[in-house]
């Protein structure tokens, strides 16, 4: 064995290329493993491919015997900063094409010739593709996630040709990892056994996962054949006024609950909005028609909103009678709910169209077939009722099959008892037992994507036309006006819509690859028999997520279908909780509990990781407190207590874009943008002590760098201050402890404290890069956002930053009259400014022209970008400054201002370049825009 190298994500990483096909990934559907089945807060393949690639790769500096000069050095990183540029592209992992196998090839011969480094031999060589696969699973260390989830480590692992090892508490999970990395590598370049495929069984038909696929696609079809035999009369055809008939998509439901009011006593539709769609072409709304004799509401659809209400009839605050416009609180809509009188009533019927939706009202035909529904079972499991994530326990909804109609529970559990028959026929079609075990795995996964999308829990998307699923968001809250959709449509999340969506992920796979193995396992119990793995884990994030809960929704449908095949898996009722590793509130003192559970997991790592490659782990966590000086998070500091309790030493800190980006969110909520990865190897016994001042000196002088470096990888500036606690805390990890003035070892949040001041600090110095009017309006800001204050108090702070009120209104940032000054909001900016005749130009006013037009688009900020020259970089790195302080006063709305900013920067500057070069050069001071 060679001397212990430092590897490549110890010193630089290509940060803004992962990031940019990390945020690209999300927007990619077909084919996607996310899309196998639901699970919640996945990373990105590009990330996980990245991270364990650098991990697994020498830095050229710890090679001097190959390269001995820091620029030939620096020539070499570059080249394999090259190879994850590539690598991390979602083409690359399109197996049919010729360029992706090169580039998957070029990435595993770099591990390679790592792992021969190691142990002082001959890497195979680079055009033998077999060879190093061998190698790879002969010599190099196998790759371990604890918490595999969604499977995105373990599978990127075994992308990258190594052995991969997968494990998880919760049984979902575990399913979920085998369909993704065990069972494709078992099946392989098989042939199909279903009958159509009788004769096509040439090797070069059937290469990858093609067979696999096709049986999944072919047992579907008969499933869904078999199915529509039993149940379809339930589900009929609409009229069409023309007389024809067209196959439904969806039926609206809402529910509804009595007018409190003793002279109405209507039932209230509860409806959040009565617009069935909002596309422009084919815009619907449902007009309620009010019977006081009967009191009913009927509904009507139409083309026009006359005689339709402005808004709906239920919001958090509660719900109005559109009878007699009583109001009821929420705790009455709550107390009918739980007392079993929450009614359901059709609103609407939508149906397949010549290129679009057909809008219909209700009928006794479709009301009177959802009625006929007789469900055989009533899944009759409790719904937790201390959960993280969990809204719908205080409307009454105690078992899980309560969020389904009686309809959609008949339609599952005939889809469910189709799945047994369809084992038997795979036998009969000469399938082995294991091939026929691999098939129904995968139908049964397609049942918890049907379950997702076939609930009185999923969404008509009137954006989009569309079904949603449940779960949109890592919660189940309350839902008012529900789509019920027909399993046997042509679109929109019908059963054969879940085969291929799982079919197409399959025959994305890699094939022909190393093995992997998926199991269940209590983390902090039980960390692989073997030492020496490489581990690299997504660990559960505090109290963000109640997976086990969140999981039964699936779990109650898969376990009838999946225990005959993976009877220890399945064995119990519901999924284990009183193990799950998370600070949730079934738990008597959670966070006491997680540290504890989160330590000994990590002191289970430290045993059997190798010390030859670091040990990372993704973390994406936010949650403020202001208990005390500063700011800290319990879970940032829980999870670094634990780090260091382990014996590990934080050696590196990459914000990676990892999370999916929604609506916009305050600025205090536990959603973030980025992943940390913290980049670990156990600590050496010889670490020396530390004082306080040591401490602090050495943030001052290792942060700034550390910053501008996360800024010029563009971290959203939501991220920021969570980024900032890495490479902090690399500081204070390198250290046996640090010791207070009096002699005391200060504590994690004591050191989370200092690196936040810190970093106000670090923010605050850069002010001086800017123009006198800018670093007035900065402190204007702080002290009254975008509101009027008096004229003395601006006109004394102008005189202490060197300019005026009046420089300042001529300037075109402030507004000043009758004794009050403002600061222009982005809207009131003018819409002609030109940078280049700008007599008193400011950072204030292009970072703020900036905001205003980029809610015109990316194009058009990046045309502002273009003439800004060099001073578009100093415009982000005030975005990056207001965000802070808008974080610090909770004023979310400004802040959403300058996150967007920064997020669009990429694609903002890319567009800019092109523009600035077609451009001539600009006369003057301003240059054209560069930000290389």
């Amino acid at each position: 064995m060679g001397a212990v190298r430092k590897k490549l994500i110890e010193v630089d990483l290509p940060l803004d290329a992962i990031n940019a096909e990390s945020k690209r990934e999300k927007s990619i559907r077909r084919g996607h493993p996310s899309t196998l089945h639901t699970w919640w807060a996945r990373r990105p393949l590009a990330a996980c491919r990245a991270v364990i690639f650098a991990s697994m790769v020498d830095d050229p500096s710890s090679c001097p015997e190959e390269f001995p000069t820091e620029a030939e050095q620096r020539t070499e990183r570059n080249r394999l900063h090259d190879i994850i540029r590539r690598m991390v592209k979602w083409e690359s992992t399109d197996e049919s094409k010729s360029e992706s196998r090169q580039i998957q090839n070029e990435a595993r011969y770099e591990i390679a010739r790592s792992v021969a480094r190691l142990h002082g031999e001959a890497p195979p060589r680079p055009d033998d593709a077999a060879e190093i696969l061998r190698y790879l699973q002969d010599r190099a260390p196998t790759i371990h996630d604890p918490f595999a989830g969604g499977g995105s480590i373990p599978l990127e692992a075994q992308r990258l040709g190594l052995n991969a090892i997968a494990s998880d508490l919760n049984p979902v999970a575990v399913l979920i990892n085998k369909a993704l990395i065990e069972l494709p590598y078992k099946f392989a370049g098989l042939p199909p056994v279903n009958p159509d495929a009788t004769g096509l069984t040439d090797g070069a038909s059937w290469s990858g996962m093609a067979g696999l696929a096709r049986d999944i696609r072919y047992y579907g079809q008969m499933m869904r054949d078999d199915a529509y035999k039993r149940i379809g009369h339930l589900y009929p055809k609409a009229s069409l006024p023309s007389g024809g008939e067209a196959t439904v998509i969806a039926w609206l439901w809402t529910r509804t609950i009595s007018c409190p009011n003793p002279v109405c006593g209507i039932s209230i539709p509860l409806m959040v909005t009565f617009q069935l769609s909002k596309n422009i072409k084919n815009q619907h709304w449902v007009r309620p028609v009010v019977d006081r004799k009967t009191k009913s509401v009927s509904f009507v659809a139409q083309k026009h909103k006359r005689g339709v209400p402005e808004t709906g009839t239920v919001n958090r605050n509660g719900a109005t009678c559109i009878a007699c416009n009583t109001t009821s609180p929420l705790a009455y809509v709550r107390e009918q709910s739980r007392a079993g009188k929450l009614g359901e009533q059709m609103v609407a019927i939508v149906a397949e169209g010549d290129r679009k939706r057909l809008f219909m009202s209700p009928d006794h035909e479709h009301i009177q077939a959802a009625g006929e529904a007789k469900p055989k079972s009533r899944l009759t499991d409790k719904v937790p009722d201390k959960a993280l994530g969990f809204r719908i326990r205080a409307y009454g909804f105690a078992e899980w099959g309560q969020l389904f109609t009686n309809r959609q529970l008949l339609a599952l559990t005939t889809f469910s008892d189709l799945i047994s028959d369809t084992r038997n026929l795979l036998m009969q079609h000469g399938s082995s037992i294991e091939y026929a075990n691999a098939i129904c795995t995968y139908l049964v996964l397609s049942m918890g994507r049907l379950a997702n999308s076939c609930s009185s829990f999923s969404l008509w998307q009137n954006q989009g036309d569309f079904v949603s699923q449940v779960f949109t968001r890592q919660a189940i809250s309350m839902v008012w006006d529900f789509a019920e959709v027909n399993p046997f449509s042509n679109s929109t999340q019908n059963w054969m819509a879940q085969i291929e969506w799982i079919s197409a992920v399959i025959e994305r796979l890699p094939a022909k690859i190393n093995n992997g193995v998926a199991y269940q396992a209590n983390a902090s119990l039980t960390t692989q028999d073997k030492a020496g793995l490489v581990i690299a884990t997504d660990p559960p994030y505090y109290d963000n997520i109640g997976y086990a809960d969140l999981s039964d929704f699936f779990y109650v449908w898969l376990r009838p279908l999946a225990r005959s095949i993976y009877p220890e898996l399945f064995a119990s009722i519901l999924s284990p909780k009183e193990d799950e590793l998370v600070a949730a509130p079934r738990f008597d003192n959670p966070k006491e509990r997680f540290e504890k559970l989160m330590g000994e997991t990590l002191e289970l790592i430290h045993q059997r990781c190798t010390n030859e490659f670091p040990f990372s782990i993704f973390y994406a966590y936010k949650q403020q407190e202001k208990e005390y000086e500063g700011r800290s998070s319990t879970g940032w500091e829980t999870m670094l207590s634990a780090l260091l309790s382990a014996g590990f030493q934080i050696i590196g800190t990459w914000p990676l874009r990892t999370e999916r980006q929604g609506r916009p969110r305050s600025v205090d909520s536990n959603a973030l943008a980025s992943s940390i990865v913290l980049v670990c190897r156990p600590r050496a016994d010889d670490t020396s002590l530390a004082t306080r001042r040591e401490f602090a000196d050495s943030l001052k002088a290792e942060l700034p760098p550390a910053l501008a470096q996360m800024q010029s990888g563009n971290i959203a500036p939501v991220d920021l201050a969570q980024a900032a606690i890495g490479p902090g805390m690399a500081v204070f990890t390198r250290y046996a402890k640090v010791l207070d003035a009096r002699g005391n070892m200060m504590s994690i949040r004591e050191a989370l404290a200092l690196i936040n001041q810190t970093l106000d600090e670090i923010l605050t110095e850069q002010e001086g890069d800017f123009d006198a009017d800018t670093r007035w309006a900065i402190s204007w800001f702080t002290q009254s956002g975008f509101e009027s204050g008096a004229f003395g108090v601006a006109e004394t702070l102008s005189k202490a930053k060197n300019t005026s009120v009046s420089g300042m209104v001529e300037a075109g940032i402030l507004q000043s009259g009758a004794g009050k000054v403002r600061l222009f909001l982005p809207r009131e900016l003018p819409k002609d400014w030109d940078p280049k005749k700008d007599k008193r130009f400011t950072i204030w006013e292009a970072t703020h022209h900036l905001v205003r037009v980029l809610d015109y688009g990316e194009a058009a900020a990046a045309e502002l970008m273009a003439n800004l020259g060099p001073a578009a970089e100093a415009a982000r790195e005030l975005a990056y400054r207001l965000y802070h302080t808008c974080e610090q006063k909770n004023r979310s709305q400004e802040a959403q201002y300058y996150n967007a900013l920064v997020q669009s920067w990429p694609e903002i500057s890319r567009l800019a370049r092109e523009i600035s070069s077609r451009q001539a050069p600009l006369s003057g001071g301003m240059k054209p825009f560069d930000d290389s």
